[in-house]
């Protein structure tokens, strides 16, 4: 069973909330203001920001499109898609999960919606993402989770067969989106669940 792991919510940490109240205390002075600004700023992961996501516009123009349609200064934008990749912290139970998985000869590959800039860092920042035998990131293929399109790409490129390959994600609509596409999928809360679900596939002892 090949096992396909997801990277912002499983692998990493990712606490837009607290990167905004960090990055823009002069807009930002409670946890529903923070929640209005990461609405307006990532947009759900749609508009501006999926154009990131898929590769289709560079960090300086993003800056230029957050700041047109939120009121935010540039340079205040730039702040924070800056800011994100070191944002991205790894969780160690997910990946002593994945050191484990590795160790047991489990076939390990990605699948994230990831910007190239954050990719690039991710990849030489990480020793363990040497433990992947290969991946796709969004940027480098201009589709996005969930999108049909992403998973037969993925699967295509990689040789992987979908009945013999499992998707850990955080989000329903992407663990949703590999089912549809014949893959089995563990929605990501935690690494003991996930742990958990893992052994009873008997994929971990």
């Amino acid at each position: 069973m090949n096992v396909v792991f997801d990277f912002g919510g499983v692998l990493f940490d990712w606490h837009p909330l607290a990167l905004l109240a960090r990055l823009l205390p002069r807009h930002v002075g409670d946890e529903a203001s923070a929640q209005r600004w990461v609405e307006e700023i990532f947009q759900g992961y749609r508009g501006d920001w999926s154009d990131f996501d898929r590769g289709r516009v560079e960090p300086v123009a993003l800056a230029e499109r957050i700041a047109a349609r939120t009121g935010l200064a540039v340079d205040e934008a730039r702040r924070v898609i800056e800011a994100v990749p070191a944002a991205l912290r790894p969780i160690p139970g997910s990946v002593a999960l994945l050191r484990e998985l590795h160790a047991a000869g489990r076939p390990l590959y990605y699948l994230s919606n990831m910007p190239e800039p954050y990719a690039r860092h991710l990849e030489a920042a990480h020793d363990f993402v040497a433990l992947f035998r290969g991946g796709v990131f969004s940027s480098r293929v201009g589709l996005c989770k969930p999108e049909a399109a992403i998973f037969e790409h993925c699967a295509r490129a990689l040789a992987l067969d979908p009945a013999r390959t499992l998707f850990i994600d955080d989000v329903a609509r992407n663990v949703e989106a590999a089912r549809d596409a014949g893959w089995r999928a563990i929605r990501f809360a935690d690494a003991e669940q996930c742990a958990r679900e893992l052994r009873a596939l008997g994929l971990l002892r």
